[in-house]
């Protein structure tokens, strides 16, 4: 007697993430007309469209065949927590691998930013960073970086959010061609609300894709975690600079700089007694004369909750009378300076804290199979 023989399901086509030009050639390998691609594409990013089915303008039958073997969303939106106190909303999301990753909305007077990952983990291993002490799993794809930003302004609803910071968990120049194929996709006129000019790429230092950045011609803006002027102390917190130097690195921000005639932003996390002293303060004055810049003061905030140990352990974010020394110094000296206060450390939605704890879990048991 034979045995009944069971049929695979058939493997759907990710839509999402693909450019125009992709969306298009997939139509005319289909057998349909090229405009169904830009058609489609003014759905997915003008329109946020969630499904097939709210694609009014394609026909019947192409909608049909679209859900039989197609997929339209990578992400599956699995909690919200929001700050009581900042109104700080955190979203954790579900890939089809199930990975977990977060990103964040803050709404502030004047904008309301998205915080977006770029990565499940992180392999940079920062100390000052819940998310580097999960480690890393994989790159997200430019479909799962882009549905952050699609499912969470569906999902807020109420207001439009009007800035993207590539700050979630993740180095986003260690998965440069997606990040780059996902600030493209941002680019393109048919995307809702969004430009590149209210877009910035944050990155711990990757020396050679700054400069790759700076020659793509998109022109997003540029954050640069510092931290520290001095390398022996950088390195101490910040691996990654035993491979690419800060020295290295401020050569590849000045190109950045020129070629997109965009100010940098450096990210300064005030750590006490470690960071926060005098000599450091003047060598990022002497910084800041020579590279059009502003900086991001950040006061420390807790990784407790990632049960740090080593080094880790013993950080402290620096007294607020230091940090407001420190920030008036700066300001005497012309130097634009906004201090990121703490919002969402409630939800463990702070920048630096991206790391849910079932994530992490999730992580470590990768490492000991």
């Amino acid at each position: 007697m034979e045995e009944e023989k069971t049929e695979e399901p058939v493997k759907k086509t990710l839509l999402k993430g693909l450019t125009p030009k992709e969306l298009k050639d997939f139509f005319v390998a289909a057998g349909e007309k090229k405009f169904r691609g830009e058609q489609l594409f003014e759905w997915i990013y003008g329109h946020m469209a969630q499904s097939f089915d709210e694609m009014t303008t394609l026909p019947t039958y192409l909608r049909k065949k679209l859900n039989n073997y197609c997929e339209l969303n990578s992400l599956k939106l699995v909690s919200t927590q929001t700050s009581h106190r900042s109104g700080t909303r955190k979203y954790l999301f579900s890939t089809y691998d199930n990975q977990l990753i977060e990103s964040v909305i803050i709404p502030e007077p004047k904008r309301i930013t998205l915080c977006i990952s770029t990565q499940v983990g992180c392999p940079l291993d920062c100390q000052f960073c819940a998310t580097g002490l999960m480690g890393y799993k994989r790159n997200l794809s430019p479909a799962e970086i882009i549905d952050q930003f699609l499912m969470a302004s569906k999902e807020f609803g109420k207001s439009k959010i009007s800035n993207i910071v590539y700050m979630g968990m993740g180095e986003p120049l260690l998965n440069y061609t997606n990040t780059l194929k996902s600030l493209q996709i941002f680019a393109e006129e048919k995307t809702r609300d969004i430009s590149l000019k209210r877009i910035t790429v944050s990155t711990a230092g990757i020396a050679p894709k700054i400069i790759e950045l700076a020659d793509s011609g998109l022109k997003v803006k540029l954050a640069f975690s510092l931290h520290s002027m001095f390398e022996e102390t950088r390195s101490k917190i910040m691996p990654i600079n035993k491979k690419y130097s800060l020295a290295e690195n401020l050569e590849a921000i000045k190109y950045y700089a020129k070629q997109t005639d965009n100010r940098i932003t450096f990210e300064y996390v005030m750590l006490k007694d470690f960071n926060d002293r005098s000599d450091d303060l003047n060598a990022l004055i002497k910084l800041c004369k020579s590279i059009p810049c502003k900086i991001n003061v950040i006061p420390f905030n807790s990784i407790a909750h990632m049960n740090p140990t080593g080094f880790a352990r013993e950080l402290e974010s620096s007294q607020k009378f230091v940090v407001d020394e420190f920030v008036k110094t700066l300001r005497d000296n012309n130097i634009t300076v906004t201090i990121r206060y703490t919002q969402g450390d409630d939800i463990a939605a702070a920048c630096g804290q991206l790391a849910n704890k079932t994530i992490s879990e999730s992580l470590s048991k990768e490492k000991t199979r």
